[in-house]
């Protein structure tokens, strides 16, 4: 079952068009990745679809509603999430105070602090750090921030735009197990990554997206294998 249709999808900035209709599906359960070189328009298709840039056409249907014109901070309440390229933690805040934003749409304060025990359980280093200033982690423990961040709401739906930009190797690595993770626990995940060789690995379906349209489609696997994609995005 489809938990996120993106349909006929058009965003402009101004008069240049960087969504020219695109369409996909997330089912419910799955780790779909969109693959494609910078300018390709994958920000702007997870930035529209949580409601941070208007549509000019199409719709996006969420767990079976129109959320097309529905607010930012009313979509987080109906079960999706964001984690933003470049991590965008309150950088003044400490890490707890991070996580305490994420949990603002709960109102039990009992299941808030069991929330941000299970975030510590998932990210120890999270836990070690916690009242820390955000802004003096080092950029692995602010991407784990940022990820326990937006889980702290419970989303069906997890966004994630370039989770590994910027890391070592070894935390890149440990990033892609979270996500997997994620999925196992029961959380649907899309993932925005030029990292194209790991997001595939990990993902049960994929697009490819090149200057605001969908140009390749098919199982992770599938496309890995492409020599399109191996050429263009693999290294191969």
């Amino acid at each position: 079952m489809a938990l996120l249709e993106v349909k006929d999808l058009q965003v402009y900035y101004g008069v240049i068009q960087a969504l020219k209709g695109i369409n996909f599906e997330v089912n419910e359960g799955e780790i779909v990745t969109l693959i494609g070189a910078n300018g390709a328009g994958k920000t702007t298709t997870m930035q529209s679809i949580i409601g941070l840039i208007p549509s000019r056409g199409g719709s996006v249907i969420f767990d079976g509603k129109d959320i097309t014109k529905t607010p930012c901070h009313k979509i987080v309440h109906l079960g999706m999430a964001q984690v933003p390229e470049g991590r965008r933690v309150f950088q003044e805040l400490t890490v707890y105070e991070n996580l305490l934003m994420g949990g603002f749409s709960q109102k039990d304060k009992s299941a808030i602090k069991q929330d941000i025990e299970s975030i510590y359980e998932r990210f120890p280093r999270l836990a070690e750090r916690s009242s820390q200033i955000a802004g003096t982690l080092s950029g692995g423990e602010q991407q784990m921030l940022a990820m326990g961040r937006a889980m702290m709401s419970h989303p069906k739906l997890l966004l994630l735009d370039e989770p590994s930009m910027g890391l070592s190797p070894i935390l890149v690595d440990q990033v892609f197990e979270i996500i997997k993770d994620f999925r196992k626990d029961g959380t649907t995940v899309l993932l925005v990554e030029q990292n194209a060789g790991k997001s595939l690995a990990i993902s049960d379906r994929a697009y490819v997206l090149e200057l605001g349209e969908i140009v390749l489609s098919g199982t992770g696997a599938e496309l890995a294998a492409s020599d399109e994609v191996k050429k263009a995005y693999l290294g191969g």
